[in-house]
């Protein structure tokens, strides 16, 4: 019973965040956050040759709400828990490489090493996905 509620969480709140972050990416404040991600990614900074920053952001922002419901969608609908978790689990894919695309996300405060945590918490998004994606189809 404790798995169900913690796993039920898992899900209700990955899906939260990335609805949320979605509906932020509509901002100038984050278009203006995420363009050195954007402009350092092999597979995303040819967006910004094409569109405006801000369009950028929107789609990116779409893609994020449409993949939060594509997580509530594999957890209540085991049958299509495989093709709904493509969209949220290569989202978080593509957001922790970003740790690798982007130069200056690592440096040193105080002699230790730490990276922009921001994204490093999107590994436990994308493990909750793959769990919803692993455990709703059997």
């Amino acid at each position: 019973m404790i798995y169900k509620v913690g796993y039920f969480i898992s899900v209700l709140f990955t899906s939260l965040t990335l609805f949320w972050l979605g509906l932020f990416k509509f901002t100038p404040t984050e278009a203006n956050s995420i363009q050195w991600l954007v402009s350092n990614h092999f597979a995303m900074a040819w967006m910004l040759q094409i569109w405006s920053l801000q369009m950028v952001s929107n789609i990116i922002g779409t893609i994020e709400i449409i993949a939060a419901i594509c997580i509530l969608v594999a957890y209540f609908v085991p049958k299509y828990a495989k093709l709904a978790g493509i969209l949220p689990v290569g989202l978080f894919i593509i957001v922790v490489s970003f740790l690798c695309t982007t130069p200056g996300i690592f440096k040193q405060v105080d002699g230790f090493w730490v990276t922009e945590f921001f994204i490093f918490k999107d590994f436990v998004l994308l493990g909750s996905c793959l769990m919803v994606v692993g455990n709703q189809a059997k």
